[in-house]
């Protein structure tokens, strides 16, 4: 039931070509008539990798810069997936995150924060396979960085996981 409803969400999604975390998230907002910003932080011990901040006007997605580019472009995909699931309609975040984060911003304007660190939690699990099958999506043509080599070795697997994996990307 999770894998068909996740794969509902991805299947229903055009993604920019090429395929990029930030295009995509762009994308979103449009489609959503809502703007969404895209905040890198320093990682920080304790605090989640990423974050969902619903405002009064706009959507945050803050995420660790210092991350590998694979593991950024993911957490970016999760936050923009709790959007595509609508877990922003969820009940606030219970701890000090965002305050942490955003300590000039007023309780009565950050309405809902999603920062999850817990696997197990329903919501995460949709999340987490909601931005993986967006990835898996976005590796195969068309929307896969046309600067890999897609020759014969493409038959072997080797162009698509060089996309999955950024190679050849700058």
């Amino acid at each position: 039931m999770l894998l068909r409803r996740c794969r509902a969400i991805a299947d229903r999604l055009e993604l920019p070509e090429p395929f990029s975390a930030e295009a995509f998230v762009a994308r979103l907002a449009a489609d959503r008539g809502r703007p969404i910003d895209l905040v890198p932080v320093t990682s920080r011990p304790r605090l989640p990798c990423g974050l969902l901040v619903t405002l009064e006007h706009t959507d945050v997605i803050v995420y660790f810069a210092d991350t590998a580019a694979l593991h950024r472009e993911h957490i970016i995909l999760h936050e923009a997936a709790h959007l595509l699931c609508g877990h922003d309609q969820a009940a606030p975040l219970q701890t000090g995150s965002a305050a942490e984060l955003f300590p000039t911003l007023s309780s009565g304007l950050v309405q809902r924060v999603l920062g999850r660190t817990a696997y197990n939690a329903p919501q995460e699990r949709e999340a987490e396979l909601v931005a993986s099958l967006i990835r898996c999506k976005a590796a195969a043509p068309p929307y896969n960085n046309p600067d890999v080599n897609t020759d014969a070795d493409a038959d072997s697997g080797t162009a698509r996981l060089g996309v999955l994996f950024g190679v050849g990307r700058s």
